[in-house]
């Protein structure tokens, strides 16, 4: 089963002879009395013998399948890679050099609103490569296995309000609302894999959802009951944050498959590489969480990020 052809040729033949010395009479010797037990040794040793080449060969056909898939892997990387530089990193990287090119040649023609504005996109296609580069890096560690979150308690306040603001130029036409008390408890999670998490998801919601939709962002914690080795209830607690919209929502026969590799929706804008939600379920994943998306009933689509942390009530006792 996990040997080459030659240890398993070898085994073969040793078991025919091992069963020869102890059990086919005379015992104790390699001698064959009878003609019947010479043929039923030769035939053990013959099944023997094809029973190891066709392990070997059913492993080899296995070994052959999962290097099919991992080329078509590779090709489907591959092909997903030079679309992103054709598109999402060809066309920041060529704004930035022409913004910075009449900053340099017409410098003393331009006013100081034209400079702004150059430099204002200057900032956004840097920040829109910055996010494309940190997507393929991130699926890179995804697929690596490398990722191990460093938990540490976290400040979930402060986590959500960190990737709004680095979102604001993105969400400036957008109606943000955050929903979480101040004596919210701290959570021991990775915090620079959950702002990347909670960063695509609303960077997502600025991409498709329309000017002057409404995006909520709300956490709350609740307690569950496990049972440890021996049995005995324990008390875990889980976070939940959702962020929800009140756009479009996502179609019914595509909200399956949001979160695949490369996955694009259809109909959706030219460019990009379908990494950032699949880069929010490895990272939940990762917690040992669970992220769902739903279609809201009156209108837009709600992500409901689901881990299981440790907490503490430190900041409610400080407010006491």
């Amino acid at each position: 089963m996990f040997l080459d052809i030659m240890p398993v040729l070898f085994a073969a033949i040793l078991s025919a002879l091992i069963w020869d010395y102890y059990f086919i009479p005379p015992r104790f010797t390699m001698h064959v009395s009878s003609t019947e037990d010479a043929l039923m040794l030769l035939m053990y040793f013959l099944i023997a013998l094809v029973n190891a080449v066709l392990t070997f060969k059913i492993r080899q056909f296995e070994k052959a399948a999962v290097q099919k898939d991992e080329k078509e892997k590779v090709i489907v990387l591959y092909n997903t890679l030079l679309n992103s530089l054709s598109h999402e990193l060809r066309t920041p990287i060529a704004t930035i050099i022409g913004a910075t090119d009449n900053l340099l040649s017409n410098s003393n023609k331009l006013n100081e609103f034209d400079k702004h504005e150059l430099v204002h996109e200057i900032s956004s296609a840097s920040l829109r490569l910055n996010q494309q580069v940190d997507n393929l890096l991130n699926m890179s560690r995804l697929e690596s296995g490398v990722i191990q979150p460093k938990r540490d308690w976290c400040d979930i306040n402060e986590l959500v309000y960190s990737a709004v603001n680095k979102l604001e130029g993105n969400l400036q036409d957008h109606i943000v609302k955050i929903n979480i008390p101040e004596t919210f408890p701290l959570f021991k999670l990775d915090f620079a894999l959950m702002e990347q998490v909670l960063y695509n998801i609303l960077f997502n919601a600025s991409l498709y959802t329309p000017q002057g939709s409404t995006i909520t962002i709300h956490a709350k914690t609740f307690d569950y009951i496990t049972k440890d080795k021996w049995g005995i209830d324990v008390v875990s607690n889980k976070l939940v944050i959702t962020i929800k919209d009140n756009g479009k929502g996502f179609p019914s026969n595509e909200i399956e498959k949001v979160f695949d590799k490369f996955y694009r929706l259809k109909n959706s804008k030219t460019g990009g590489t379908g990494l950032g939600l699949s880069i929010v379920k490895g990272f939940v994943e990762a917690h040992k969480g669970t992220v769902e998306l739903l279609n809201i009933a009156e209108g837009g689509a709600a992500f409901i990020i689901s881990i299981p942390a440790e907490t503490t009530y430190i900041n409610a006792l400080k407010n006491e």
